[in-house]
């Protein structure tokens, strides 16, 4: 088989090959390769030692020179060229008691997590796969190298990241490692937030993010997202809907393009609806104010997770308008981008768009219809450069203060109740029709 490998690798591949080490492309970049994909990474594996490796290239990072990582640049790219190495005994499901160097390249793709990750490559030697990795691409299958409880039990963050890759790639986990899985599970308390958070994110804006349900299914998300747990097996007795809230987020994240806040956004958006369920005499459910709770549950989870806080910011409030309906008219179309804001307003569309295509038939067309009237009338408003925001208004708080205005609350309340006028008709956001308003206000 051939690869054909980036010049630059192939530069430093036979950099290391003449002064007599052994160098090899290796996990995700050959797996990618083979599957016709363009890797985001190539990592490099050699016998050369780290300060070897620094010493044959003129441009080095010392990223994780202890586990023998030196990263390599040449020009503006970034290359991680890591030792073989075998890693001793693992006592807190994350790292090695110690590293040890080895110059059998076998020892060293025996510690990785997956077969399909434990391929190693150069133009020389041509495809190295000792434990079958071509097999299981072949076959469709997530199998762990060797033993799957040693491989988990090396780094708990393995078992969310084999739902992972069953997600990028729609790949079952193969049955003994699936098992492991299960078993092993509760070991991710002992993973920190950050990873766990990027792990999930991956798994959320891949093809395939209804594989959470695989994580379900594996104990994972009691672990480390309970809350998803809540929605399984909640039913929703009414005309709107057909599946129950856990299967309408799966059928829901499917609906919306592969985004992080969106992806974010489907997930969180009915994780308030278990605890706001109530049922009245005629058995129909209702989930009033769930938009609240799930807005407030997903800042709790964000937080938790150690997300950022623009990404916290923005999420939650796309959780908290997600169901936020009005008739497709200009003025109420011009409030619903202020209040949402004007950037966030086609997140707001799509997440509109893909909750009521995972919902029932029941008045579906005339609710899609809705949606694009609304997004034609925010495409007009944005082409006409009407005014939505404060910043856009045709007078400020100076203007205000020429007019016998004190700075302060008031000031404040009135430059809102402008904005407000404007909203009803742009025609208004004229600096001298504001004024006059003013001065009628304050009785001049």
């Amino acid at each position: 088989m051939k690869i054909a490998l980036p010049r630059k690798v192939i530069m430093i591949i036979n950099n290391l090959q003449l002064h007599g080490y052994e160098a090899y492309a290796v996990g995700g970049c050959v797996r990618d390769s083979i599957l016709a994909k363009r890797p985001e990474d190539w990592d490099i594996t050699t016998s050369a030692r780290p300060e070897e490796i620094k010493r044959l290239f003129r441009r080095t990072v010392d990223t994780g020179i202890e586990h023998g990582t030196v990263t390599v640049l040449i020009g503006k790219d970034a290359f991680e060229v890591t030792t073989y190495r075998i890693d001793g005994a693992y006592e807190d499901s994350r790292h090695p008691k110690e590293v040890r160097f080895t110059n059998r390249l076998e020892e060293d793709l025996r510690r990785r997590d997956f077969t399909i990750n434990a391929m190693a490559y150069n133009d020389d030697a041509r495809l190295v796969d000792v434990f079958g990795g071509m097999k299981d691409l072949n076959h469709h299958l997530i199998r762990c190298v060797g033993d799957p409880r040693e491989r988990f039990s090396e780094d708990a963050l393995r078992l969310l990241r084999a739902v992972r890759f069953s997600a990028q790639l729609n790949f079952p986990i193969e049955k003994e490692t699936a098992e492991a899985v299960r078993e092993l599970a509760p070991t991710l308390n002992n993973i920190s937030a950050e990873r766990i958070q990027t792990e999930l994110v991956k798994l959320l804006v891949s093809a395939h993010p209804e594989r959470i349900q695989d994580a379900y299914e594996l104990g994972i998300t009691k672990i480390i997202l309970p809350e998803w747990d809540a929605m399984v097996g909640v039913g929703q007795n009414t005309p709107h809907h057909k599946y129950d809230v856990a299967q309408h987020t799966l059928h829901a994240l499917k609906n919306v393009k592969r985004d992080k806040i969106l992806r974010l956004t489907m997930l969180f958006h009915d994780m308030g609806k278990p605890s706001m369920k109530t049922t009245d005499e005629n058995g129909r459910d209702h989930f009033k104010g769930h938009a609240l709770v799930s807005e407030e549950i997903a800042r709790k989870i964000m937080h938790r997770l150690k997300f950022d806080n623009d990404t916290i910011k923005k999420v939650s409030r796309l959780v908290c308008y997600h169901d936020y309906r009005m008739e497709a008219t200009p003025k109420n179309v011009r409030r619903a981008m202020n209040r949402i804001g004007v950037d966030l307003f086609p997140y707001y569309l799509a997440v509109r768009m893909a909750d009521v295509k995972a919902q029932s038939p029941y008045k579906r067309r005339e609710k899609i219809e809705n949606i694009i009237a609304i997004r034609e009338l925010y495409q007009e408003i944005v082409l006409n450069k009407e005014c939505i925001t404060l910043r856009q208004l045709a007078v400020s708080g100076r203007e205000l203060m020429e007019l016998g205005m004190q700075p302060g609350r008031e000031l404040g309340s009135m430059l809102s109740e402008l904005l407000e006028y404007v909203l009803d008709d742009p025609a208004r956001n004229q600096k001298e029709i504001l004024c006059a308003y003013v001065k009628e206000k304050l009785g001049q």
